[in-house]
């Protein structure tokens, strides 16, 4: 007989203060970032605007915004890859200032070179042309400075989310991180305790980089702990090849050195890209399924009279708790918020009405309103019930790998579940089928492959495991 899952609560948390996570800096940024770009979008203009004033009299001179116009998308296209517009740039208004302006010398170059095979140079001036670039680069360079001295009052010198964890490590430091203790606050890298790994994802959310100080013996915990996360992890050792080190950092001002073992998946593009998605599909589906919706909560309601939504947690970006939302399936008295029990085929735990929402699964609707909190996503690794086990051992006890997956958002579908990987897990091979599609998924993301797997649910909402 299974223990009740709940056991490891006091042991994990009963002792300590509940962790508030660090307030999100990433809109912050997002915000200035297209600042930024709108300020360099005037500034273009106004240069070569005042260098055709300059040269012949006219204000706003035809051919002198003409090369301003096309020189605008080659410049935004080489300042988005040599991270002109970055957390960096906030930080440091000259690198800011080069790389925007190595993005509009190489603009101007390649401008040059395609009017000349296409004999159309000969209507650019090379006056206007030359000083709507110094013009725009010198008055770049000005609002980078006055930008970074804006935002430093204005944000107090925060441009990003920096936390220590000294683990009775070498002493470390970073200026304006937030250090924590794991002796006073009861933090720990153990692996199999979904408990503390939700006050860890606590303590790591919206955080931009960790770095975790440790002894030698604990510093291939922390690197598993840190990779599972989704974040920016460094750990101050020397270089060790079995914690899969991405890279090294040097601080000289200290003479440490930490290795780079975390970075997350996506970056801010590519979670810009991802979130849009999800908020178009989850918002859309919401307004064509809404008279679905109510039908369904009609047909639960009338059918035994009780709750309409089953609301369960279940473990989500970075390890941590999150309530899921689903149609009731079951008689109340049979529900499992733990889910230590699997559903069988036939199970007398589940309703009339909810055999058919689960074997079309429309049970999952609701989890739309979970993408538009921003708990889940439209596509990624299918979110477990803490209690779910294979071969009678929890999902985290049969393969070491289990807590990377939760380094992106949990989705309403994903790439396991279009593969066939669904129903109870019976046997250990069910779970690790699974947890490889998940991984293979969170290493090869992309917004095409999202639309493709939300393409091919559509397929596979009715499956012979789906009960």
């Amino acid at each position: 007989m299974n223990k009740p899952f709940s056991h490891l609560l006091p042991e994990a948390v009963q002792s300590h203060a509940e962790i508030r996570p660090a307030p999100s800096l990433e809109r912050r940024r997002l915000r200035a970032y297209i600042a930024m770009l709108v300020i360099d979008l005037g500034l273009i203009l106004l240069g070569f605007a005042l260098a055709g004033f300059a040269y012949t009299g006219r204000w706003w001179e035809a051919r002198a915004m003409m090369q301003a116009q096309l020189l605008l998308p080659i410049f935004y296209t080489i300042a988005f890859y040599n991270a002109a517009y970055s957390t960096r740039a906030l930080e440091r208004w000259r690198f800011a200032s080069r790389q925007a302006l190595i993005a509009l010398v190489i603009g101007a170059a390649l401008l040059n070179f395609i009017a000349f095979y296409m004999k159309t140079n000969a209507n650019f001036s090379r006056v206007t042309f030359t000083l709507g670039l110094a013009l725009s680069g010198v008055m770049i360079i000005a609002t980078r400075k006055l930008l970074s001295s804006f935002l430093r009052n204005l944000w107090g010198g925060k441009v990003r989310n920096e936390l220590i964890i000294n683990d009775g490590g070498p002493t470390f430091w970073l200026p304006g991180a937030q250090t924590l203790s794991t002796e006073e606050t009861g933090l720990s890298a153990e692996r199999h305790d979904p408990f503390m790994r939700d006050r860890l994802g606590k303590v790591m959310r919206n955080q931009d980089k960790v770095v975790v100080s440790c002894p030698y013996e604990k510093r291939e915990d922390w690197a598993y702990l840190l990779k599972s996360t989704g974040i920016h992890g460094e750990i101050v050792s020397e270089p060790v090849h079995r914690l899969g080190a991405l890279g090294v950092m040097r601080y000289d001002q200290q003479e440490r050195t930490t290795l780079v073992v975390s970075t997350g998946p996506l970056g801010m593009r590519s979670r810009i890209m991802k979130r849009g998605f999800d908020l178009a599909v989850a918002g859309g589906a919401l307004l064509i399924l809404a008279p679905l919706l109510v039908l369904i909560a009609i047909a639960i309601k009338f059918g035994d009279g009780g709750k309409v939504l089953f609301v369960q947690r279940r473990l989500g970006r970075g390890n941590t708790f999150f309530n899921m939302l689903k149609f009731r399936t079951m008689r109340e008295a049979a529900l499992d918020q733990e889910g230590q029990t699997s559903t069988e085929r036939d199970d007398d735990r589940v309703t009339r009405v909810g055999r058919f929402l689960r074997s079309t699964s429309l049970d999952e609707l609701p989890q739309l309103i979970n993408v538009l909190r921003g708990e889940m996503s439209i596509v990624g690794p299918r979110p477990h019930a803490l209690g779910s086990r294979a071969n009678n051992k929890l999902f985290w006890e049969v393969d070491g790998r289990y807590w990377k997956r939760h380094a992106l958002k949990p989705g309403l579908t994903g790439l396991a579940q279009v593969r066939g990987h669904r129903g109870s897990t019976e046997v250990e091979k069910d779970l690790t089928d699974r947890l490889q599609a998940d991984l293979e998924y969170l290493n090869h993301w992309s917004l095409q492959r999202d639309v493709g797997i939300v393409l091919r649910t559509l397929s596979v909402m009715r499956h012979q495991n789906a009960y």
